[in-house]
């Protein structure tokens, strides 16, 4: 499971140094891909491969289903951590996320996010209102 926020910063060769909590999970191969919000999603590819027959149970004549697979799959890219721990994320990837140097990576359960540090600072300052005043069960079963 992946949990907590890093603050990794992003090399000139776009290459990042997961965190040291994240390596064990990761160190056979990942998935990086689009998320929403314009984050990126880090899976393992053994979770990947789970996500993608997830989606493939949605029917193919559900429009909505064969948007989100086109936009989720043709982001995706895998990659396999060099000897120090680093992954390439690609350009095209760095741009949707608008990703700049400061990163915040967040393990969000059975993935990890890779966001901007400054646009991840803006989500959660804005969630974190809303987290707190949550009146009913958002979460079946929770709270």
């Amino acid at each position: 499971m992946f949990l907590g926020t890093f603050t990794p910063r992003l090399d000139e060769k776009g290459r990042l140094i997961l965190p040291a909590k994240f390596r064990d999970e990761l160190a056979d191969g990942l998935v990086i891909t689009r998320g929403q919000e314009r984050c990126l999603y880090v899976f393992s590819e053994g979770e990947f491969t789970e996500m993608h027959e997830r989606i493939r149970q949605a029917p193919v004549t559900s429009k909505q289903a064969r948007d989100y697979l086109r936009v989720f799959l043709s982001g995706a890219h895998p990659e396999t951590p060099d000897k120090q721990s680093r992954v390439t994320i690609p350009q095209a990837l760095r741009e949707y996320a608008g990703l700049d140097r400061e990163l915040a990576v967040i393990g969000a359960g059975s993935r990890a996010e890779i966001w901007d540090a400054e646009a991840w600072q803006r989500y959660l300052t804005e969630q974190e209102s809303a987290f707190s005043d949550i009146e009913e069960e958002v979460i079946p079963g929770m709270f």
